[in-house]
């Protein structure tokens, strides 16, 4: 599977945001042979600070931004997979606290599915879930490329569960679109956390970070948590090829998930199959 990573960072005008990827996912074409593209979180919109109103900068999973997506998905032949505010209503039709959602669209520029953030990050004296409302636990899974693509944002990598649901739902890759705050020990935090879901589920996963106010570093990490292609600080475009050789060869080197003895989904077939459970 061919996946191209971009770091950008984003503001709070949405349409100079969309310029911005408009421009830098027009330097892909259909010859690069690209499987996926994947952004940072909040590529429509920054946060801002605290204070900001994202009621006012959500759109609906038809809006500009989707469409924007879309349009380049379809160019591509390719999935797009980009962070988004989604816009929600309370029952008197004034709009509430929108979704911190994940939009991909597929190579048909259809929305193959939307993931709306579990993990609100009220941590390290930040609220988001003041601003943002969380979405239902359950997993949302891709398949791109003869590849099971499991979706996950940002905070949601601190949340060991979180990967291992994915995978009990037949992930092989992690896809983390991510706005990871500077701060003290953050970097550490987001490079030896990514390497560790990879490692523990034996997985790839990819990592689009945004940058500036953002540690960056974006980075494709193989399942023997090998970074095997990674950004710096600044705008960059990560690319990597993923192996189903190099998995399958990670899974009979530390064959950790078919020896794992607790959490185990039962089997679904009756007959003793092993259908549902993650190998």
């Amino acid at each position: 599977m061919q996946v191209a990573l971009v770091q950008l960072s984003a503001t709070t005008d949405a349409a100079a945001n969309r310029t911005s990827v408009d421009d830098v996912l027009g330097t892909f074409g259909p010859h690069d042979g690209l499987d996926l593209v994947v952004l940072p979180e909040g590529t429509m919109h920054d946060f801002g600070d605290p204070s900001h109103d994202l009621r006012s900068a959500a759109e609906p999973l038809d809006g500009p931004f989707a469409t924007l997506l879309a349009d380049h998905a379809k160019r591509l032949g390719a999935y797009v997979v980009a962070g988004a505010f989604e816009a929600r209503a309370d029952a008197s039709g004034e709009p509430d606290l929108p979704y911190n959602v994940l939009l991909a669209f597929a190579p048909d520029g259809t929305l193959a599915a939307s993931y709306r953030k579990i993990h609100l990050y009220d941590s390290f004296g930040y609220a988001e879930s003041e601003r943002l409302v969380a979405g239902d636990v359950a997993p949302v899974v891709l398949d791109v490329a003869g590849r099971r693509v499991g979706l996950m944002t940002c905070y949601d990598l601190r949340f060991p569960e979180m990967a291992r649901m994915l995978v009990d739902a037949g992930a092989d890759v992690l896809c983390v679109p991510a706005a990871w705050v500077r701060g003290p020990l953050k970097e550490d935090h987001w490079t030896t956390l990514l390497r560790a879901r990879a490692i523990e589920n034996t997985v790839d996963v990819l990592a689009a970070d945004q940058y500036g106010k953002y540690v960056g570093h974006s980075m494709v990490v193989d399942p023997l948590g090998v970074v095997v292609a990674a950004a710096g600080e600044e705008a960059a475009v990560v690319r990597a090829s993923l192996s189903v050789d190099r998995l399958g060869r990670a899974r009979s080197t530390n064959p950790s998930l078919a020896n794992r003895r607790i959490g185990v989904p039962a089997p679904a077939a009756a007959d003793g199959g092993d259908e549902g459970r993650a190998s």
